[in-house]
């Protein structure tokens, strides 16, 4: 092994522990039992190997070495602990056990002595995922605990994607894991029965990162590119443990889609560029084609789009079309109507109004808004103000077009949204 610089090495840590954290995690979480003894000595061993590799240069299996010295962590710490001599005694008997390469690694070079059974590596990481996402944590620590522990991002990562301090991040770590402790929550698959109804909170987690990544709810960023990819990501690879769940090629096809579009989505600066003003030839039409490759997967089933299938269906329409005026809005608002079926929302029915706007005129938009607004679906929201805002301005209504998107303005918390609100409230 030659000796390597610090800088290179922690470069090159960087990207194993970002392509092999979940299989690290998920295999030291299937010996131990314990997710958060898991997480805690696989960090222990990277932070070894930064300075172990750079004294000693990069192990041949950089897996196996991560997994050989965190195995090891893991021995020590249940040593230490007099209570939990017998389960320590089960890890130590397995001390020949070889680890298996995955699949276009480097060949086992000695050191990865972690049993890594090639046919439990799917099963950890899907297992890993369901913990991550399990109903006994908040909304909040799920989205943290899946980015960390599945995604393998730091907490300073999530922290800057969320622009939240990162002692918040940290804390949410922690309780999330000690919240499975207590819960006794067992690193396991569920069984085949539970799975399903389970998978609906892994997919909300994915959308709820993505969503966040695509469009920011704060910040002087529109799109938070890195947190995007990182759902796709996780989203690619739970279709490939799940090849069987069409609402999972759904999601990934809803991803794969709107992610097209953010090359044209803002311009050299940042700003927001609108739909109608965006230069399609700068969609990426890989992302299109893959996007639609999934929809194709997820309505193969014969099963009838879910919520983030049919989401992906209206997306197709927009990828579809060389223009706004050239969409086919007519499809757009019947997917709205279905999608208003299947999974209500006032987001659902604003985007709704958008879409009739554009197919049968402002006037019978105005009408859903109105309705929405009278009901105070979306109290405290930008939202609502703005698309209000933009009807009222169809129809020559400048006075109160500019109320509203004044309100919206105030209301919104994304400066570069603002921004973009003041402009059109001040052209009127």
């Amino acid at each position: 092994m030659a000796r390597a610089d610090r800088a290179a090495v922690t470069k090159e840590l960087e990207a194993v522990w970002r392509i092999e954290s979940p299989r690290i995690v998920g295999a030291l979480a299937r010996y131990t039992g314990d997710l958060e003894l898991a997480e805690d000595v696989a960090q222990e061993a990277v932070a070894e190997a930064l300075v172990s590799w750079a004294r000693d240069g990069t192990p041949d299996n950089p897996v196996g070495w991560l997994l050989a010295t965190a195995r090891r962590r893991a021995i020590d710490s249940f040593r230490r602990r007099a209570a939990r001599d017998e389960r320590y005694a089960l890890l130590a008997a397995g001390g020949d056990e070889r680890y298996v390469p995955a699949a276009g690694t480097a060949a086992d070079d000695g050191q990865g002595d972690l049993l890594w059974d090639p046919d439990r590596i799917d099963d950890d990481v899907l297992a890993l995922m369901f913990v991550a996402c399990h109903p006994v944590l908040s909304p909040e620590a799920r989205v943290a605990l899946t980015l960390r522990t599945v995604g393998g991002l730091t907490s300073e990562e999530i922290a800057r994607a969320f622009l939240v301090p990162v002692p918040t991040i940290q804390a949410r770590i922690t309780r999330a894991k000690k919240t499975i402790a207590a819960a006794r929550v067992p690193f396991a698959l569920p069984p085949a029965g539970e799975r399903r109804q389970r998978l609906g909170g892994v997919l909300s987690v994915l959308y709820v990162i993505f969503t966040e990544g695509s469009t920011a709810t704060s910040g002087d960023r529109l799109v938070r590119e890195d947190l995007a990819y990182e759902a796709i990501r996780l989203a690619r690879m739970l279709a490939a443990l799940l090849p069987g769940e069409p609402e999972v090629y759904g999601l990934q096809a809803l991803f794969e889609l709107t992610a097209a579009r953010f090359p044209a989505r803002t311009g050299p600066d940042g700003e927001p560029i609108l739909l109608e003003d965006q230069d399609r030839r700068r969609w990426d039409r890989s992302a299109v084609r893959r996007g639609q490759a999934a929809l194709s997967q997820a309505t193969a089933w014969g099963k009838g789009l879910g919520p983030y299938g049919l989401q992906a269906a209206i997306a197709a329409c927009h990828a579809a079309a060389a223009s706004v005026a050239e969409t086919d809005w007519d499809s757009i608002v019947l997917l709205y109507e279905a999608l208003g079926r299947v999974a209500p929302s006032p987001v659902v029915e604003l985007n709704r109004a958008v879409a009739v706007a554009m197919a049968s005129g402002p006037a019978e938009a105005l009408a859903i808004v109105d309705d929405l607004a009278a009901r105070d679906r979306l109290p405290g929201s930008h939202l609502l103000p703005g698309v209000r805002g933009e009807l009222l301005a169809r129809l020559g209504r400048a006075a109160e077009a500019r109320a509203e998107l004044e309100l919206a303005a105030r209301l919104c918390t994304n400066a570069r949204e603002r921004f973009v609100l003041l402009g059109k409230a001040a052209a009127l």
